[in-house]
C-alpha cells in the first residue's frame, strides 16, 4: 500500500484525523484522552508556527505523524530543526511508516538549509532507538538535558518580590 506523507496545517482536510492520532499518542503515554483539547492545542500550534506537522496517509486514514520545531542557532547564524513528536499507529508499525515520516522531515531540515536536527526519546525505547541510529542519529556526549518544571505553586501567586 502506498503511503503519502503530506504537511499538515489547521485547514488541512486531514487534520482531524490527525489531531485524534495525537490524542491517541498521548493516551499511549499514559496522559488521559482529551480529543476536543489536543484538537484546540495542535492548532494553535501549527497556527502560530510554534511546530509544523505531517502526516503519513494510506488510503483515505491517517496512520502516523511527526511534528517538529525550528530554533534559531545563534552560534551558527543559522536554524537547527527538533524532532518533537514521531508517533506511528500500532496497527500500521514494522511497516516503514516510521521511517518515512523520519525521512520527510530530515529531507525538509536539509532543503531549508538547517545545520543541525535533534531529537529525544526514552532510553528504553529500542524499535525507535534503532530507526534513529539506523538514519544517522548518534548519542550527544558532553552535555547534560536539564529541566525546570514550571507548575505553578499556590504559595508563588501574588507574590511579586
Amino acid at each position: 500500500m502506498t503511503t503519502t506523507i503530506v504537511p499538515i496545517a489547521g485547514g488541512h482536510p486531514a487534520f482531524d484525523r490527525t489531531a485524534a492520532m495525537f490524542d491517541a499518542y498521548r493516551v499511549h503515554y499514559g496522559l488521559p484522552s482529551s480529543p476536543e483539547m489536543t484538537r484546540s492545542w495542535l492548532h494553535d500550534q501549527l497556527a502560530q508556527h510554534r511546530i509544523s506537522a505531517a502526516a503519513a496517509i494510506q488510503a483515505d486514514q491517517v496512520c502516523g505523524f511527526v511534528t517538529a520545531t525550528i530554533m534559531p542557532a545563534s552560534l551558527a547564524l543559522g536554524t537547527a530543526w527538533s524532532i518533537r513528536d514521531l508517533y506511528v499507529d500500532p496497527h500500521h508499525r514494522r511497516s516503514g511508516i516510521a521511517h518515512a515520516l523520519l525521512q520527510h522531515v530530515i529531507h525538509s531540515a536539509r532543503a531549508a538549509g538547517a545545520g543541525r536536527l535533534s531529537l529525544q526519546t526514552e532510553t528504553d525505547n529500542v524499535p525507535a532507538l534503532t530507526l534513529y541510529t539506523r538514519a544517522g542519529f548518534r548519542p550527544v556526549t558532553g552535555l547534560e538535558l536539564l529541566n525546570l518544571r514550571l507548575d505553578p505553586r499556590p504559595e508563588d501567586s501574588g507574590n511579586t518580590t
